[in-house]
């Protein structure tokens, strides 16, 4: 069964590293492997709630998903969004900057590295933004209690996450033009990194938006499909489960490219705070890709969808340091293993921490949380 559902991301996963080692050394290597972790890690919400979504379609709409939906994934948000943010923030167009990368790999990190304010503040804006929505919210588990109950207590009050997150990017952007004033040679970009900020904000304000947008129209396809269905019994006709699922079906699709289109958003932004190379980033990321696909077929076939309450917390965590090392290097550099290290420990600390208390439940009988 797992080697069944796994087979082509084992396989994918055992090519991509191999390749990374190959032409690149031993550092790709690790990258690459950090990065695939990460995403896998930070997408386990994502085929959480793709299996949910996913289940109550017909076996066409599910076929749909998981082919055009991965293309879409892997190929869209995995590979051509990160050489889109270079090209936009680096000024230089898409096909020019993979030319760079290939050609003139000096020249293409010195376009990278300048660019970097703009997409350390873009970037470290939409995570932070993910991060503290999570973590303002009421949850019915908490991993750490004594951090996550009075934040949710706090999170009571209107757009507090959005004026957390302004006030985080005006310190960035004010440390940054004070550091580039008392340094010889070094410019200010305090205002790019301001629109920038703003920029990555609108951005996860929009993705927000359509998501609830498609959200609200699958509700109201689905409570339509109910009544119609309820109207058939009481009329003693057959009801068609296949007929049923066509319209509700395309906005499940919608609804679940927008959502998938969300949660890749904090993988490939997360990915800049470890690497610029675009080619290690779009190889690990694309490994974590599949492993998405192959989680949401494992969790549709096992009805499984929470045995593991804490692992979404680790994953969002993760998602706030992130942030907070993306905003950092707008001005300091720190070593891309490290950055890489911390989220993969947080999420790993959450597994753990799930797996215990799912041992500590087990001779009660019960999955409730005390």
């Amino acid at each position: 069964m797992v080697l069944k559902t796994f087979g082509w991301s084992f396989a994918i996963t055992a090519l991509g590293l191999a390749f990374a080692a190959w032409q690149w050394g031993w550092e790709a290597f690790g990258v690459v492997l950090i990065l695939s972790i990460l995403e896998i890690s930070l997408s386990f919400d994502n085929a959480v709630v793709n299996a949910g979504i996913l289940k109550k379609m017909n076996a066409f709409w599910q076929k749909i998903f998981l082919t055009v939906g991965i293309l879409i994934a892997v190929f869209g948000m995995r590979l051509v969004f990160p050489v889109a943010i270079v090209a936009i923030s680096a000024k230089v167009g898409p096909i020019e900057a993979i030319e760079l990368a290939l050609d003139q790999p000096e020249q293409y990190e010195a376009l990278v590295t300048d660019a970097h304010p703009a997409i350390a503040a873009f970037g470290g804006m939409f995570l932070l933004m993910i991060f503290l929505d999570f973590i303002f919210e009421e949850r019915e588990h908490k991993w750490l209690a004594w951090l996550e109950r009075p934040l949710a207590k706090l999170g009571k009050v209107d757009m507090l996450s959005v004026c957390i997150a302004l006030i985080a990017l005006l310190v960035s952007a004010m440390t940054f033009a004070v550091h580039a004033h008392t340094s010889t040679g070094a410019q200010d970009k305090s205002a790019t990194v301001l629109l920038a900020g703003v920029a990555g904000l609108i951005t996860y304000l929009i993705v927000g938006g359509l998501s609830s947008y498609f959200e609200d129209k699958l509700e109201e396809e689905e409570e339509r499909e109910h009544e119609e269905e309820e109207k058939a019994k009481a009329a003693g006709k057959p009801v068609s489960a296949v007929g049923l699922a066509g319209k509700a079906a395309f906005f499940l699709f919608l609804y679940l490219e927008v959502l998938d289109a969300s949660f890749s958003f904090d993988g490939v932004i997360g990915a800049f705070a470890i690497t610029n190379h675009i080619f290690w980033m779009a190889l690990g990321l694309g490994i974590g890709a599949m492993y998405v696909r192959s989680l949401t077929v494992y969790l549709v076939r096992q009805g499984t969808l929470d045995d593991y309450v804490y692992l979404e917390h680790g994953a969002h965590y993760a998602i706030g340091a992130l942030a907070v090392i993306l905003l950092v290097t707008i001005q300091h550099e720190i070593s891309e293993i490290i950055t890489g290290l911390i989220g993969v420990v947080l999420i790993a600390a959450s597994f753990w921490s799930s797996v215990r208390r799912n041992k500590r439940l087990e001779p009660e009988g019960s999955t409730v949380e005390a």
